[in-house]
């Protein structure tokens, strides 16, 4: 089946993919766009987890400052080399997810970050909601793991949905790029301000 300059275009701004690559996921999708999305994250996907080990040793600090400046966000974002780290792209990215810091407020960047006492705690309030239901307990621990990837994409940077597009994670977002720019990406740091709350 043909594949038209218009779908890979569609697809291109969906994705911010370069145009071979829209046009061989179009045409394993059939030309359905929706299908050449999910064929182009596993891509990154794939791509990232080849690329995990790499060392991230050049990179920005970016910022972003809210209107009105009553937020600021501070973030440091790594990449392999100096070129990439100079591209439009990956300022971009830097930027993005800046904002989203600003807006969506997470506690820490990955999972492993998350503090041992809020996931107990987290736990035992969803345990607690299920004492009287009867379920087995191997069912209710089911439960409760899946209210945690709830509680994740709430505190979590990676796994928060992206503000822009809720369709794709932060984490997604730099698989993404990722693939994209042909380097690993990682999240080093990042500090949120919101004028008036005191540093925890």
């Amino acid at each position: 089946m043909g594949i038209s300059a218009t779908q890979v275009k569609e697809l291109r701004d969906i994705t911010g993919a370069g145009f071979m690559e829209c046009k061989s996921a179009l045409a394993e999708a059939s030309g359905n766009i929706e299908e050449a999305v999910i064929v182009l994250r596993t891509r990154g996907q794939a791509k990232a987890e080849k690329r995990a080990g790499r060392t991230t040793a050049q990179g920005l600090v970016g910022h972003y400052l809210h209107q009105g400046e009553q937020v600021g966000v501070l973030i440091e974002v790594n990449c392999e080399s100096d070129f990439v780290a100079r591209t439009e792209d990956f300022r971009t990215l830097v930027k993005e997810i800046a904002m989203h810091v600003a807006a969506a407020n997470p506690l820490c960047t990955r999972r492993e970050e998350v503090p041992v006492e809020d996931l107990e705690r987290e736990k035992g309030i969803f345990r607690a909601q299920f004492e009287d239901s009867n379920k087995p307990p191997n069912i209710i621990e089911k439960i409760v793991d899946g209210k945690l990837r709830g509680y994740y994409e709430q505190v979590v940077l990676l796994d928060q949905p992206s503000i822009r597009d809720p369709k794709i994670t932060i984490g997604e977002m730099i698989n993404a790029a990722i693939a994209k720019l042909g380097e690993n990406i990682t999240i080093a740091r990042f500090a949120r301000f919101k004028v008036g709350e005191s540093p925890s």
